[in-house]
C-alpha cells in the first residue's frame, strides 16, 4: 500500500508538530518529529551559518510515500543516503548514493519513498550567494565548470546523482557522530558540512574535464550566434526554445550552446535574463508603467520571481527602485 500526499500537505502535516519540536540546548538546532500519519523518527534542522544549513533525516514509514511536488524555486542541494533513498522520473538516490540539485526552476513531478527501508539521509542546503561567496564565483574569472548549478529564476534547475565515496561516507559518520557540543559542535559541523561540499565540487569538476570538448568556432558560426543574440532581444517577452533559435540560425544544438557560451561568456537564456533586467531598470527609472506591467513587458510571468531577481541584481526591491526614480524627476521637474 502506498499514500500519495501532494506537497502542500506533506508540509502542513509538518507544520502541526511544530508543537512538540525540540529546541535543543544547542539554540542553533531544532529537532522536529516527523508526522505520526506518515511514520515514526525524526529531521534535525542546524543552522550552520547564513546560507548554509544542515538536516538529518532519520525516520521509518508506515507504508510507501509518493509525494507530488509542484514546479518551484529550488536552492543547491547535496543529499546524502545512508540508507533508503527516493526515485522520481528524472533521476534516483539510493542507499551509498548522493543527489546533487543546482539552484534554479525544479519541474512538476513525484517523488517516491519506501516503507521497507528506514531513511537516513543528510542533506545540505546551500544558498546560491553563499555558494558564491565560497568559491569567488562573482569575479570574471569564475569556474565555468560550475556555473551550471546556479540556474537562473526561469532556467530548469540541474540534478544528478552518483555513488557515496569512502571519503564522504567518512564524513558523513562524523556528523552523525558529532562529539562536541556548544560552538565547538557548530564548527565542527560547518566544517564537516564544507568537506562535503567539496568533496562534491572535486567530482562535479572532474565530470566536467571528462566531458571538455573544445568548440572551435568558424567566423561563419560567430556570425549565426550574433544573429540568435539578436532574435532573443526581438522576443524578449516570448523567446523561442534553445532547439528552435539553433535552428533558425542554422546550428546544431551542441554547436549553439557552446558557442553561444563562448562568445558570451553565459548561456543564452542567462544572456537573456540579464537584458530582462537591464531593461526593467530602464523601463521603471523612466516611470511611465506599474511594476506589473514592466513585469510582464520584459517576460516575467511570476512577480515574486520578477521581485528577487532584480533585487538580486540592483540592491533593492522594484517598488523602492522606482519610488527613487519619481522622486529624483518629482525634485527635477
Amino acid at each position: 500500500m502506498s499514500i500519495t500526499i501532494s506537497q502542500p500537505d506533506f508540509w502542513e502535516l509538518f507544520s502541526e508538530t511544530e508543537e512538540i519540536q525540540n529546541q535543543c540546548a544547542d539554540k542553533f538546532e531544532t529537532i522536529c518529529p516527523y508526522p505520526q500519519a506518515l511514520g515514526q523518527g525524526n529531521l534535525r534542522y542546524i543552522h550552520l551559518r547564513e546560507g548554509l544549513e544542515l538536516t538529518i533525516a532519520d525516520y521509518q514509514l508506515h507504508d510507501d510515500l509518493i509525494l507530488k511536488s509542484p514546479e518551484r524555486q529550488h536552492s543547491l542541494e547535496f543529499t546524502f543516503y545512508l540508507s533508503g533513498g527516493h526515485k522520481n522520473q528524472s533521476s534516483s538516490a539510493l542507499a551509498g548514493q548522493y543527489a546533487i540539485c543546482g539552484s534554479g526552476v525544479a519541474p512538476k513531478e513525484s517523488y517516491e519513498w519506501l516503507a521497507s527501508q528506514r531513511t537516513l539521509a543528510i542533506n545540505l542546503h546551500i544558498e546560491p550567494e553563499f555558494f558564491c561567496s565560497c568559491l569567488d564565483l562573482h569575479t570574471e574569472q569564475r569556474t565555468v565548470q560550475l556555473t551550471h548549478l546556479l540556474g537562473t529564476p526561469e532556467q530548469k534547475f540541474y540534478v544528478r546523482s552518483g555513488n557515496t565515496t569512502s571519503v564522504m561516507t567518512m564524513a558523513l559518520q562524523q556528523i552523525l557522530q558529532c562529539p562536541y557540543q556548544g560552538v565547538t559542535k557548530r564548527i565542527y559541523l560547518e566544517s564537516k558540512a564544507l568537506e562535503l561540499m567539496a568533496l562534491l565540487i572535486s567530482e562535479e569538476l572532474a565530470l566536467g574535464q571528462s566531458q571538455k570538448d573544445v568548440c572551435h568556432l568558424k567566423p561563419d558560426d560567430i556570425e549565426r550566434i550574433h544573429c540568435a543574440k539578436d532574435i532573443l532581444l526581438e522576443n524578449i517577452n516570448n523567446p523561442p526554445s534553445l532547439i528552435e533559435l539553433a535552428r533558425m540560425v542554422g546550428l546544431n544544438d551542441c554547436t549553439f550552446k557552446r558557442g553561444f557560451r563562448q562568445v558570451f561568456g553565459t548561456t543564452a537564456f542567462g544572456y537573456l535574463h540579464d537584458h530582462r533586467l537591464e531593461k526593467a531598470g530602464q523601463l521603471l527609472a523612466a516611470g511611465e508603467m506599474s511594476i506589473k506591467e514592466v513585469a510582464r513587458v520584459v517576460g516575467f510571468t511570476d512577480r515574486s520571481y520578477f521581485a528577487a531577481a532584480f533585487r538580486k541584481q540592483y540592491g533593492v526591491n522594484p517598488s523602492l527602485y522606482l519610488r527613487s526614480h519619481q522622486k529624483q524627476m518629482r525634485n527635477s521637474a
